[in-house]
């Protein structure tokens, strides 16, 4: 192993995901797109909003944090 302080990065090739909403929560989510736009003055698409959404979600949920923690696996 290499003498450096910064390790490995982990992959970061993009994974490809296709999901069917109802078209409830695809208004909720143009609906969201469009605060967004409002609170910061730049406008982003769905497609960059969701993953964002997805992290922070996980991020903020202690249960799933705790069982995540530790593993090796977890990038959140």
């Amino acid at each position: 192993m290499p003498d450096i302080k910064l390790g490995r990065l982990p992959d970061r090739t993009p994974v490809k995901v296709t999901i069917h909403i109802l078209p409830e929560l695809q208004r909720s989510l143009l609906d969201y797109a469009q605060y967004y736009a409002e609170a910061y003055g730049r406008e982003e698409p769905i497609t960059d909003l969701v993953p964002a959404m997805l992290t922070a979600f996980l991020a903020s949920d202690p249960s799933f944090l705790k069982r995540t923690k530790g593993k090796s696996n977890a990038s959140i």
